[in-house]
Formats: C-alpha cells, structure tokens, sequence
C-alpha cells in the first residue's frame, strides 16, 4: 500500500462529499492512494505525487481581470447501466448536499493556484476537472466564458446531466486522444462556465460537437497536465473515463 503514489483530491469544505467518494474510488482502482484537501485541512503538497483539482463553484473572473457578470435565469440517448448509475449517483448527491458558498469561495481558489503552481514547477502529474480544468486554465494565463448558453442554437440549451449526454472530438494525437483511445466520446455535464482564451502552453484537446465548447485542454511539455470539462469520476461504468485516473496515477508513479 505504501508503494502507491499519493494523489491529493481538492474540494470546497462543505458540500463536494459524493464527488470526492466516486474520485477517490477511480483512484484506488488505479493503483493510487487518494488524500482528501479542503482549506479547513489542509496536507502538506511536498508529499504529494500527483493532484486532482475538483469541480465545486465558479472561479472568480478577478482573476482573469474581468467583472462577475449579473445572474440570469439559467437554462443522446444513455444506456440503461447509465442511467442507473447516474441515478444512484444522483440521489446520493441529493443526500449528501451540503451548502456551497453561493458564488465564488477566494480561499479555495488562492488554495488550488498554489497547488496548481507547485505541481506545474515539480512537474507532478494534475488532472482538472470541471472548475479545477478552468481554474488551471486561469492560473496559465487563460479566460473563461462566465456564461455559455451562446454556444447553443435556439431551442437547444446546455444540458447539465452526470449522465454521458453530450458528444465531444478529442484532438489527434493529444494526450487526451491517447489515453480514451478514440476520436469521440460521450460525457456529461455540470459546468455553466468554459475556457475562452487558452493560457500559456495550452492546448485545446476536446471540444463539444456541434456547439464548438471546449471541453479538454492539455498543457504542452508537461508529463500530465490535462482538464476536462465533463466528470469521469461519476462515470465508473465506462473503462474509457477511468483510464485518465489510470494515466494520472501511471504518471506519478513514473510509469508514463
């Protein structure tokens, strides 16, 4: 057990329980000993051998230089094996919920950059998923849409489901590509917010057909820098979104 890298999982302090559940089981089945980081307990990130920033609420667009913009209304077929783990997953969401800063949490983001910056510098493998692929985004220098509902047609809207409802292209020869093997994937979805510009040695790697969102970025010269968009940790049925918490883990582990 000891010889299993030790893969730091971040999250808000309240609320994120179902979220950081379902991640540190990917990272057990991939051979990976998970530790849970919150600002309230906090770890010491020398110990650590990999970093997964979790999803929670937005990031605050301070820190790409822009205004909070006022809130408005917001607005596939899945298998059967989908549809129940997704409701499972679900209701276990449902009793699990505890409250969330309703905006931004400033703490959590001034953690998480820290985090992000010390493993970019000891080149230790970072998996971003939903905020923490934005936020890695935004501390490289990168911008988000604060708002998406653009990007669809009239009649359609941003479907927010942990179901794989939405259909995304992984870029040839990305490592995103690489590691789900394939040029499309089917994923879900949580987020209200995407990445606009892309920061410095980043990569577009996954992007939502046919509303163009970009859904996967990669940071070019890293051993594994990678967000997306979607959440492979509510996706345990499906080999292929387990494999990024096997390629995290390989990659600390210096397997990759």
């Amino acid at each position: 057990m000891s010889n299993r890298p030790l893969i730091g999982v971040t999250g808000p302090n309240r609320g994120g329980f179902t979220a950081w559940v379902m991640t540190a089981l990917a990272i057990r089945r991939a051979g990976g000993r998970p530790v849970r980081i919150r600002t309230a307990r906090l770890f010491p990130e020398d110990q650590l051998h990999g970093v997964v920033i979790g999803g929670g609420t937005d990031v605050d667009p301070l820190h790409y230089g822009e205004e909070p913009i006022p809130e408005e209304g917001r607005d596939a077929r899945s298998s059967a094996l989908d549809w129940l783990v997704g409701l499972l997953l679900s209701l276990f969401r449902i009793v699990f919920a505890r409250h969330e800063p309703e905006n931004y949490d400033p703490e959590r983001d001034q953690l998480e950059q820290h985090m992000i910056r010390h493993a970019l510098y000891h080149d230790l493998p970072v998996l971003g998923i939903c905020r923490g692929a934005q936020l890695l985004n935004v501390t490289l220098g990168g911008s988000l849409h604060q708002r998406i509902d653009h990007f669809y047609a009239e009649g359609s809207s941003n479907v927010r489901s942990i179901l794989p409802r939405k259909q995304v292209t992984l870029a040839q020869g990305s490592r995103l590509h690489r590691v789900l093997g394939s040029d499309l994937a089917m994923v879900n979805a949580l987020h209200e917010q995407c990445v606009r510009d892309t920061g410095d040695g980043v990569i577009v790697s996954a992007v939502e057909q046919p509303s163009g969102v970009i859904q996967g970025i990669e940071k070019l010269g890293s051993t594994f820098v990678v967000g997306v968009q979607w959440h492979p940790e509510y996706l345990p049925q499906h080999s292929s979104q387990q494999a990024l918490f096997r390629a995290l883990v390989a990659s600390a582990a210096g397997a990759d």
